[in-house]
């Protein structure tokens, strides 16, 4: 157990997609599919790390101006998850530093979990090649909980999950919404700037008091 400012920190938090894993690659390539065969230029992949966090809703997005209540969303939709599916794990990778982190927090006795907005179906066969399968405590994905992120749903059903109270929890993420979940849910945000930070908010204006560069600078707030 570690105290951060008199807070006992009890547990550590991840969110997926931009903190933990660089997933980037593989969702670019599903968005780019879809643009080669219908005659469009594949985005390059500087252009789609900020949106990777928002999944298929901001991939699509900023591929084809399409919203979720759009008539053909769903069928794009549907079409860019089965091209994902297809090459799920070929470029992914842990973030550097992140099999680091790991290794302290396991060290430390510190337990450690992953809540995302992805879909189960992706989130733990991706857990699984990564390696993470065996050493995390608790996985709670997008659709486990009826709300997602950035309601705090998913968050206090982790730490329940964790018997450990919120207030000892932090949480780290890419996103505004992480930061959002947190601090409803009555955790510590601590943001992720080496992520995708899908927003036009400057992540120093999300609400999170710390934000690191690389993982192993969450050691500090441990």
């Amino acid at each position: 157990m570690f105290y951060n400012n008199f807070i006992m920190i009890k547990a550590i938090l991840f969110d997926f997609d931009g903190t933990l894993a660089d997933t980037a690659p593989d969702l670019g390539h599903a968005l780019n599919r879809q643009r080669i065969a219908r005659g469009l230029p594949e985005l390059p992949l500087s252009k789609i790390r900020p949106q990777a966090s928002a999944g298929s809703r901001g991939l699509l997005g900023l591929g084809f101006n399409i919203k979720p209540d759009d008539d053909q969303y769903e069928l794009m939709r549907e079409e860019f998850l089965d091209f994902y599916t297809q090459r799920l794990c070929h470029d992914t990778c842990l973030f550097p530093g992140i099999n680091e982190l790991l290794d302290q927090l396991d060290a430390r006795k510190l337990p450690w979990g992953i809540v995302t907005n992805k879909p189960a179906r992706f989130a733990h066969p991706l857990i699984e090649i990564l390696g993470l399968a065996q050493r995390v405590g608790c996985v709670i994905c997008g659709d486990d909980i009826r709300n997602t992120k950035p309601h705090p749903e998913p968050l206090l059903t982790a730490s329940k999950k964790m018997d450990i109270d919120p207030a000892h929890c932090i949480y780290l993420g890419d996103d505004i919404r992480d930061v959002q979940a947190s601090l409803a849910a009555g955790m510590q945000p601590i943001v992720a700037r080496y992520g995708y930070l899908g927003s036009d908010q400057p992540p120093e204006s999300w609400g999170a008091r710390y934000l690191i560069d690389h993982p192993k600078e969450l050691l500090a707030y441990l």
